[in-house]
């Protein structure tokens, strides 16, 4: 029997014999940036238009874009890519990433089957990222700050990759959720069935989190934004992001 799992589908031919798992035999290199798709600005909106429109005022130029590894079929989509690169670069973070997010997807009662149903063509948007870098930068609204979000935080592994303050986010879960938990509550998402959008926009959040440095990209850098202005949230990070992005 072949191993189809993403160590044996990359690793080139005669490295293991036998279908044995070579997750033990393979290190990790420098990790390259795969895939960004750029569509520039016309695609955001809201909190993510007026952070992007403060920055452009700096010199900084955020576009929105996408990926093939961030789709409908959530890290059932990212293991497909991955394998499809037959990068060993790859191997060692995309597995990482791949069992916290089942984990996560499960903690949130996902229905795991839906996501290899799901279409791999429903690209999730990247409403705003920095090109020649490759820093995906998100603005939080109160929305993202929940009970279920706090949940799959506390899932990640204490060695996560992140570009923002952990401790910071599980905290403003904790103070909005009282508020945050009944918003959508009676909206369906696939995969998570009814008054599942809560459950469906944490899960995302944690796919961007663990996903996009798992692919070679810098850790994504995440800016609450709890009052919905997007401008004062550049305001306020507005030296470090100059400082991380080289402008």
């Amino acid at each position: 029997m072949v191993c189809s799992c993403l160590v044996c589908v990359v690793s080139p031919p005669g490295y293991g014999a036998g279908g044995d798992c070579l997750a033990a035999k393979l290190t990790s290199g420098q990790r390259p940036r795969i895939g960004l798709d750029v569509a520039g600005s016309s695609q955001m909106r809201g909190v993510h238009l007026s952070f992007a429109q403060a920055a452009a005022a700096d010199g900084i130029a955020l576009g929105s874009g996408s990926f093939d590894w961030l789709c409908e079929q959530g890290h059932v989509g990212l293991e497909r890519v991955a394998k499809a690169q037959r990068d060993p670069a790859l191997v060692a973070p995309v597995t990482a990433a791949l069992e916290t997010l089942a984990a996560i997807y499960a903690r949130l009662k996902g229905d795991v089957s839906v996501l290899y149903a799901a279409r791999e063509n429903l690209l999730l948007p990247v409403e705003l990222v920095h090109e020649p870098t490759g820093t995906v930068i998100e603005v939080d609204e109160s929305a993202h700050f929940t009970s279920l979000r706090l949940t799959a935080l506390e899932l990640y592994p204490d060695d996560v990759a992140v570009g923002f303050d952990l401790d910071e986010y599980k905290e403003l879960c904790r103070t909005w959720c009282s508020t945050t938990d009944a918003l959508a509550r009676g909206l369906a998402a696939k995969g998570f069935g009814f008054g599942g959008v809560q459950r469906e926009r944490a899960y995302h959040d944690a796919l961007f989190d663990l996903a996009v440095p798992a692919m070679g990209h810098p850790p994504v850098v995440r800016i609450a934004a709890v009052d919905g202005d997007g401008e004062a949230a550049y305001g306020r990070h507005r030296t470090s992001l100059a400082r991380l992005l080289g402008s």
